[in-house]
């Protein structure tokens, strides 16, 4: 794909296998993945209920890969001290979790993390317009938050198209994260539309092939 965006995989490990969640960790690692995609999950702002701090401690004992945790809980000003003190590399918070939301992304540049939003799938892109500026990405979340090996919903193509003029249109350098339903199929969809990072689990971790294999074909997608 001729595409002046390096386009890079973020794998999640919430597909991983957590008996051997090390071994996996290595084995996308050695694939040559770009960073591992932390998912965070309370049970209250989404169904779901996933790990905390310790995981992100453990897997950075076993990886210098990058850590972008993704913390989709309410009230997440109170546990980004915790998850950037763990080893989180960058610390995406929900738009529709922040009253406060400039308070937040300063709170996460403070403590020397990288600062993103995520957006659902219902929700506009008009409310991060004034804090654009301050980011060093937008996940656009491809399918409604909190389970894994979700369908991936096809109308978010035409928001990952627009924000991307509107991070053209500002001059910003910054990336779009896709965050869901990533697969062989969808990853070429959404690099024309303006993606960056593509967060994808079950296509890494749970396509019945090696982890190198499964990251290779995801590559081979969006380079024929």
């Amino acid at each position: 794909m001729d595409n002046k965006r390096a386009v890079r995989i973020s794998a999640s490990i919430l597909a991983a296998d957590f008996t051997r969640l090390g071994e996996q960790v290595r084995e996308a690692d050695s694939a040559g993945v770009d960073s591992l995609h932390i998912d965070v999950m309370d049970g209250r702002y989404v169904p779901n209920i996933s790990f905390g701090p310790l995981i992100v401690e453990a897997v950075r004992r076993v990886t210098s890969l990058p850590l972008p945790t993704h913390l989709m809980i309410v009230e997440p000003e109170r546990y980004i001290q915790d998850f950037v003190s763990a080893g989180a590399d960058a610390i995406f918070v929900h738009q529709e979790t922040c009253p406060h939301l400039h308070r937040a992304i300063q709170q996460i540049k403070s403590l020397g993390a990288k600062a993103g939003v995520a957006s659902n799938p219902g929700s506009p892109l008009i409310m991060l317009d004034e804090v654009l500026e301050d980011l060093d990405a937008v996940a656009v979340m491809t399918v409604n938050p909190g389970f894994g090996g979700q369908a991936f919903i096809p109308s978010t193509l035409g928001k990952i198209r627009r924000l991307r003029r509107m991070i053209e249109e500002r001059g910003l350098d910054m990336d779009i994260v896709v965050d869901g339903g990533i697969n062989v199929n969808t990853a070429r969809l959404v690099v024309e539309a303006g993606a960056s990072v593509l967060g994808a689990g079950s296509a890494i971790f749970g396509t019945g092939e090696t982890v190198a294999e499964a990251v290779r074909k995801l590559r081979g997608s969006i380079e024929l």
